[in-house]
């Protein structure tokens, strides 16, 4: 048996989104015999809450080279292919007759999963090596700032305690490494006289509420199809674009996908309010929400859409927050992963992808056999270098992207034009509160010509001619319209399927072999 050259402890929280990254982490650390992984969940069990996971074929190479796919494969909607497949129709749905104006195809489409189903292959290939802890919440951690060779110290809410070597934060979106992690960037920052960035480390601690309520709910394929029985989405991942014509200034949009090998349809319905962007939710994040509350957002949509919310049995209300820009994943021996490092919009469906490539990238650069108890500061270096500009790159076109399915872009919206002519701006699209992800307020950020990612031909597609009129304004405008927004979305998530994670592991490796100095925060 080989001898341990580090201990890990992996905090998760599933109910705050912190369980598939941090258990893929797991998975992938508990086959190096010379590394000691630990798993402290803060539920009473290793079970999942949630709907569907949608996985790009980016995501989908890094589970197969985890030894996943066979097991993935059987709980997918449709066996994984590279063949072009048919990710999502989009769909203007505000209106009494629905018009489609896009189809997204890609290599592979994008395979869906039910939660629970994807937790449970993570668990099944947890190595016994692995220590797995259940009502362990993670009330505060130390490390030492004078030597790196002292434990870290964790106290957890049940009172007991645990040291580490490195500590890993998957705990989500409410992460409590996080509290204490930026308190340490801080202080860091403060001490190099950069009370700028000291600032900026504190605020961006808490989780900002989106201004968008999230209505999630399962619904069960017969019931749907028994009240239309040729319903679009009991085949196809649709997504529904529009507005709110009833309580303006919110705006609507419905993501909608099969999942469990069609016997369930993944529901998701936003209500956005750009306006309160960034603002406290002093309600519940997470609760049940009565059904007429949902049909009355969606009164004056199409008969499928309305179909769709007739057969739901039961919806939760999600208020979804997201995470500020840090400056490091890495505090001294701490790392962040997930949503606890970069909590982001769903409008890509790439939150769960985006942990599962942190939790590659690290995973590798700590088990390679250059890291060991003193070169643990380079391998968390490497991976920080590599993965927090793509994850905060992927972050903001994501909420660009929620911008532009809710008919929210500026100079992109369908309202009424004043008498005089001119086009109504929404209050939801002033963004009076500027996106602190977007690249112009972090130069290290900025994004190529082509969005995330490295350039490429565009995903396949086809788009179907339709008429389309909205009052006081000419039919050729809307087109346009709509033709610019599919493809900003286009460009905005082409890296999920244009772009492999190779190239960003193989540069994280290479860095550990580096000499120079370390470049601190």
């Amino acid at each position: 048996m080989s001898p341990t050259k580090l201990r890990i402890a992996i905090c998760i929280q599933r109910l705050s989104g912190g369980g598939v990254g941090g258990l893929t982490c797991a998975v992938a650390l508990s086959r190096c015999s010379d590394v000691h992984v630990d798993v402290y969940e803060a539920a009473a069990e290793f079970t999942e809450v949630g709907a569907g996971i949608g996985v790009w074929p980016r995501t989908w190479k890094i589970l197969c080279s985890l030894g996943l796919a066979d097991d993935l494969r059987k709980i997918a909607i449709v066996p994984p292919t590279d063949e072009p497949k048919v990710a999502f129709h989009f769909r203007k749905g505000d209106q009494a007759s629905g018009v489609d104006f896009h189809t997204l195809v890609t290599p592979g489409g994008m395979l869906a999963f039910h939660r629970a189903d994807f937790h449970a292959v993570l668990l099944r290939h947890l190595s016994s090596r692995c220590r797995t802890f259940t009502r362990k919440r993670l009330a505060s951690y130390h490390q030492s700032t004078s030597s790196s060779h002292n434990p870290i110290s964790l106290r957890f809410h049940d009172g007991t305690t645990a040291t580490c070597d490195l500590l890993i934060g998957a705990d989500g979106v409410k992460s409590a490494t996080r509290r204490i992690f930026v308190e340490e960037l801080s202080a860091a920052a403060r001490t190099k006289g950069r009370g700028d960035i000291a600032r900026r480390c504190l605020d961006a601690g808490s989780p900002k509420w989106s201004g968008t309520l999230a209505y999630r709910a399962i619904i069960p394929s017969d019931k749907l199809r028994l009240l239309l029985p040729n319903h679009r989405v009991l085949e196809n991942p649709m997504v529904y674009f529009g507005k709110n014509t009833v309580m303006p200034p919110s705006t609507q949009q419905l993501t909608v996908y099969p999942i469990a090998r069609g016997k369930l349809i993944n529901f998701a319905a936003m209500r956005a309010r750009y306006d309160r962007e960034y603002t406290t939710f002093d309600q519940p994040w997470v609760q049940d929400a009565p059904l007429d509350e949902l049909l009355g957002d969606f009164e004056q949509w199409e008969p499928e859409v309305q179909a769709l919310i007739k057969s739901i049995e039961k919806v939760n209300r999600w208020a979804i927050h997201t995470t500020l820009p840090l400056p490091s994943f890495v505090s001294g021996r701490v790392a962040l992963l997930g949503d606890a490092a970069h909590a982001m919009m769903p409008y890509q469906g790439s939150g769960a992808g985006q942990a599962i490539e942190d939790a590659y990238v690290l995973s590798a650069v700590l088990s390679d056999p250059r890291t060991t108890r003193t070169t643990l500061e380079r391998a968390l270096h490497a991976y920080d270098a590599v993965r927090r500009p793509f994850a905060l790159r992927v972050q903001e076109s994501s909420r660009e992207n929620g911008l532009l399915y809710t008919l929210n872009y500026p100079g992109l919206t369908f309202d009424s034009p004043h008498p005089g002519g001119t086009t109504r701006t929404p209050l939801s699209t002033t963004n009076s509160i500027p996106s602190p992800y977007h690249p112009s307020s972090h130069p290290h950020l900025q994004l190529g010509p082509g969005g995330v990612g490295s350039s490429g031909n565009s995903g396949s597609n086809s788009s179907q001619k339709t008429a389309l009129h909205v009052p006081g304004q000419s039919q050729q405008a809307d087109e346009r319209k709509l033709a610019e927004i599919r493809a900003r979305i286009q460009r905005n998530w082409k890296w999920a399927w244009e772009t492999t994670v190779d190239a960003d592991l193989q540069r994280a490796l290479r860095m550990l072999s580096d000499t120079g100095p370390l470049r601190s925060v």
